[in-house]
């Protein structure tokens, strides 16, 4: 990862100036939709550089340790060894960047990892995750329990309460407080943007949690009715180049959340290549959430390799 974000004070002047042109926003989203995709060899280049950015995810209520080990198998190789060689990348170590699990699920994660010899990154979701409805004292213990068991990156959920009432200096506040529980891992802060009311709320919530010392800010738990969005997303990454801009420091992006599709990641890919550049297109800065993404990334790249589309017996499954 990359180095943490130390956060800046909190400057209320500047969220208060904020106001969000929405027609322009939804321009520039129709206009992401509307461009054609890459084909061909370009096209599973840029696949197997989506892979490399993917949060493989399993948050479910019958998680169990024998599909978290499937899910930790999958990370490490993601793409089958025989199409590899067929585009001559066998020996490029290709991975998912993280394996992300419900905190109770953190050490079996490890486990797994430590015994399939690699070093990929659990993150664990917490504070309350989706809802964040838990008393504070509970969410803070929630992050030092997930960091104890060996995560090195924590997502954490905000109270958007804080945000649709406006309590910016109290969610600024709170996500100090996640920033010092996380102590050396990784903080991602999920807006749960879809909640928020507004492109305004939006753009103020990334602020905030930028300014309290967040390394990633996140769109969505994927739990939300709405989930990741390419208006959202825009405003999103505005909010962080103008961060960059003030600061100097770099805050990472992660889109979750309904980005089934291997045609929905590359547009992903070319968002953020339009809107922060390539210095944000590796792991350290941007990452996406996503449980069935990997499986279409995988069948495309079999068609691309043999010419056929894969059965479903063809593919291994996560």
């Amino acid at each position: 990862m990359a180095a943490q974000n130390p956060g800046t004070e909190l400057d209320l002047s500047w969220i208060s100036k904020i106001q969000v042109n929405q027609p322009a926003v939804l321009r520039r989203a129709e206009q992401i939709q509307a461009r054609r995709t890459v084909k061909k060899e370009w096209q599973a280049a840029w696949l197997l550089k989506a892979v490399t950015f993917i949060d493989l995810t399993t948050l479910s209520g019958d998680d169990t340790s024998s599909n978290i080990q499937r899910l930790c198998y999958k990370a490490k190789y993601p793409i089958r060894e025989d199409l590899l060689k067929a585009l001559n990348m066998h020996d490029k170590d290709i991975t998912t960047a993280a394996v992300c699990v419900y905190p109770a699920r953190v050490c079996d994660a490890v486990k797994a990892l430590k015994a399939a010899g690699c070093t990929i990154p659990v993150a664990s979701v917490a504070t309350g995750f989706p809802a964040a409805q838990t008393h504070l004292k509970t969410r803070l213990e929630e992050i030092r329990l997930a960091v104890e068991d060996g995560a090195m990156e924590i997502d954490v959920v905000i109270n958007r309460t804080l945000v649709l009432t406006g309590q910016w200096e109290a969610l600024y506040d709170e996500i100090r407080q996640f920033r010092k529980a996380c102590g050396k891992a990784h903080l991602k802060t999920i807006l749960a943007t879809g909640e928020l009311g507004s492109l305004t709320n939006v753009y103020k919530a990334s602020m905030i949690a930028m300014m309290a010392g967040s390394d990633f800010i996140k769109t969505s738990t994927g739990k939300e009715t709405v989930n990741a969005t390419f208006p959202v997303a825009i405003v999103m990454l505005r909010a962080i180049r103008d961060f960059f801009w003030k600061t100097g420091n770099k805050v990472g992006f992660k889109p979750a959340g309904g980005i089934r599709s291997a045609k929905d990641s590359l547009a992903w890919l070319s968002l953020i290549k339009e809107e922060l550049g390539d210095e944000w297109l590796k792991p350290e800065l941007f990452r996406i959430g996503a449980s069935t993404l990997l499986s279409d990334i995988e069948r495309q790249i079999y068609h691309h390799v043999t010419g056929r589309y894969a059965a479903y017996h063809d593919l291994p499954m996560c």
